[in-house]
């Protein structure tokens, strides 16, 4: 199975660089199955259901989020409406939305995509992700129920996305870090067959800070007092992901190579 990820779409200039660049990385991959994390998307502040319609039409299968999902409040009592946008999965029992969704192919080929959120160094404290990530590894089989599983791991921490990789590795076909923003260059494949990357990047303007405009974010630093509100950096965007390819029997990853393009960042991988 071939697996396209785009790491957090930042903004206006994340989702314009998408749509630019994402023709170019269709005809370069040939991708089955796209997933993108969203949840940056409204001005840098979560998503909402016609923003992610739009990730739908230009191909997205399933979408994830974060910590941000819900910022734009109308989420909370609708994100029932559509099992593709998911929220992490490890929100305490009851909350709106799903956290997981297994997409079929036209050819009855099945990819599980879950996503995840860390604990170290977050504001907010989930329940367990590596107990949430056993029962839906308990559930959902490898070569059996599903022909592949991607994981999006929405953490701060380098050590707690290792760590949740190497627990899971040749029960998953791949698990990707998000949160950070920035690209890190450690894609590689587990000894048991799992694909990892610590994070994938954004998709977002680089002359900035994380995504957000620089003499905002320089405030905060400088003058320790909030300031004005914290929104995206308006430039060209750097699109950021990786594409993963699985064996649709094992579900194990036969490769994953990481890609930048567009805007400040070198372009890597195209």
């Amino acid at each position: 199975m071939r697996i396209l990820f785009f790491g957090d779409v930042v903004g206006r200039s994340g989702r314009d660089g998408l749509a630019q660049h994402l023709p170019a990385l269709k005809a370069r991959f040939k991708p089955e199955v796209i997933i993108i994390n969203g949840e940056n998307a409204a001005a840098g502040h979560g998503i909402t259901l016609k923003l992610a319609q739009e990730f739908f039409d230009q191909g997205a299968a399933v979408l994830t989020t974060g910590n941000h999902v819900w910022n734009q409040r109308e989420l909370l009592s609708s994100i029932d409406r559509e099992p593709r946008l998911l929220r992490p999965m490890n929100f305490p029992e009851g909350t709106p939305g799903h956290g997981s969704y297994v997409h079929a192919l036209p050819d009855g080929r099945k990819i599980l995509v879950a996503n995840l959120m860390g604990n170290l160094f977050m504001n907010e404290c989930l329940d367990d992700p590596f107990a949430a990530a056993e029962r839906l590894v308990s559930s959902y089989r490898l070569g059996g129920n599903v022909n592949a599983t991607f994981i999006d791991f929405h953490a701060e921490a380098t050590s707690e996305k290792m760590a949740l990789a190497q627990f899971l590795d040749g029960r998953v076909s791949a698990l990707v870090g998000t949160h950070t923003h920035i690209p890190t260059a450690d894609d590689h494949i587990l000894p048991g067959g799992t694909a990892y990357q610590t994070d994938a990047g954004m998709c977002g303007d680089f002359d900035s800070v994380i995504g957000v405009k620089k003499e905002r974010s320089i405030w905060r630093f400088t003058r320790k007092t909030p300031g004005e509100r914290m929104d995206p950096a308006e430039g060209e965007a750097s699109v950021c992901g990786c594409f993963i390819e699985t064996d649709d029997k094992t579900g194990f990853s036969q490769g994953i190579e990481s890609f930048q393009i567009g805007g400040q960042l070198k372009s890597r991988g195209i």
